[in-house]
């Protein structure tokens, strides 16, 4: 449920929101669900360009790229998660205000755990398996052999591996759900400290945060520090891990610290957005400037795309990381905040369509990948060029994955996994 509360403290009477009927007076904020929408249709989009412009690793391989393609994963790249994870954040609180902790995130395990294993158990080792027969020259080898010898990596590994890593196991796109499991970990522990602090300093009188009255959004000087402490944190972060090199946490979480810095800023952000009420609280003319300085800096990359590719560096300790490390955050920030402001004034409202829609949003995310990489392996060997094939590729996966979603959601077992 997305809610938020006025600089009074109040529920918005905007229009689109409608008070629901789970005991609270907090309206729910359809223009968030609408946005989520968009975020995962951009999502899908991006995996549908990857093997016809990105140059990171992908489950289909292709020998023809665009240039379009490849600015446009990297202008998508630079806020589609980081304003998903703070989007996710914004409903933390009141989840956990509503729930307690326990429940709260008793409700979280079940609802990421069971789609995590089921895809490291069955949906990537397909997929893996599918680029060794086809990328990869050893020769062939059954699903049961490569599943243990290569994808959980009992074999020996050959003198001459081709990578991206041994053993083949991983997780894929789900790196985003153990995320999101991690930071409400993180985050009933910080409330559980709290609520003990506050119990030991007024024990008759424990408090749990509130929405902040007369809360104000965040100013110009105030949004361009976060941009230059986030953008320092990448940078030093990139200086010792690359963009797209990743790294097993725990041997279980898998992360890209390249991008760390961004993703927990803008998921703490949430938070706070959510208690102090910014979202209501941000004047739409300073939204709009936000957007349009974020669009236009999306626009030069697209322009001068051959020339930038020769100044950005994805890491190491030079002026090229650093200047793509700021460049990045100033456009994640700026795009991040327009889109925010923009869907509040004027995509607020509920239709049939988000209502229809919004439920299967984190089922089209687990299912999407499959669907995608078996359009372009059916898109292979038909002679149209990297952006009709990425177009077809784009179009069909994002129907056909709302509708996997939609199917599944019906079907009582497989709706428990995903």
């Amino acid at each position: 449920m997305w809610t938020a509360n006025d600089a009074n403290g109040q529920p918005r009477g905007r229009a689109g929101e409608v008070h629901p009927s789970d005991g609270t007076d907090q309206p729910r904020l359809y223009y968030l669900d609408n946005l989520r929408l968009l975020l995962i249709v951009l999502v899908v989009v991006h995996h549908a360009s990857q093997p016809y412009g990105p140059a990171d690793w992908w489950y289909v391989e292709d020998a023809d790229g665009s240039p379009v393609l490849s600015t446009l994963s990297t202008v998508s790249g630079a806020f589609r998660m980081s304003l998903l994870f703070f989007v996710s954040a914004f409903l933390l609180p009141r989840s956990y205000d509503r729930k307690g902790g326990l429940r709260f995130l008793a409700e979280r395990f079940r609802q990421f755990v069971p789609p995590i294993l089921a895809g490291f158990l069955v949906l990537i080792p397909v997929l893996m398996y599918a680029y060794y027969l086809n990328f990869r020259d050893y020769g062939p080898i059954g699903f049961a052999a490569y599943y243990t010898d290569v994808y959980l990596g009992a074999g020996q590994r050959p003198d001459d591996w081709s990578g991206p890593i041994w053993p083949d196991r991983q997780f894929g796109h789900l790196w985003f759900l153990q995320h999101l499991l991690v930071y409400a970990v993180l985050y009933t522990a910080w409330r559980g400290a709290g609520s003990l602090a506050a119990a030991w300093r007024s024990p008759r009188n424990p408090s749990s945060p509130r929405v902040r009255p007369g809360g104000q959004a965040p100013g110009t000087a105030a949004i361009a520090v976060f941009i230059l402490v986030v953008s320092v944190a990448t940078f030093v972060l990139r200086g010792w891990y690359p963009v797209d090199r990743w790294v097993p946490v725990l041997e279980f979480i898998q992360a890209e610290p390249a991008d760390l810095a961004q993703y927990t800023a803008f998921f703490v952000l949430g938070i706070l957005a959510y208690r102090r009420g910014w979202l209501s609280a941000f004047s739409a003319r300073a939204g709009y400037v936000w957007l349009g300085a974020g669009s236009a800096l999306a626009a030069a990359h697209f322009v001068a795309e051959p020339w930038l590719g020769g100044v950005y560096a994805t890491g190491g300790w030079n002026a090229g990381s650093l200047l793509w490390s700021t460049t990045e955050t100033l456009m994640s920030t700026a795009l991040s905040i327009g889109l925010l402001i923009a869907f509040r004034e004027w995509v607020a409202g509920p239709s049939r369509l988000v209502r229809a829609l919004a439920p299967v949003a984190f089922t089209v995310y687990v299912l999407h990948v499959p669907v995608v990489v078996a359009l372009q392996y059916a898109v292979s060997g038909a002679p149209a060029g990297p952006l009709a094939a990425f177009g077809v590729v784009a179009a069909v996966g994002v129907v056909a994955g709302f509708a996997l979603a939609w199917c599944v959601r019906r079907i009582p077992y497989l709706r428990a996994l995903v």
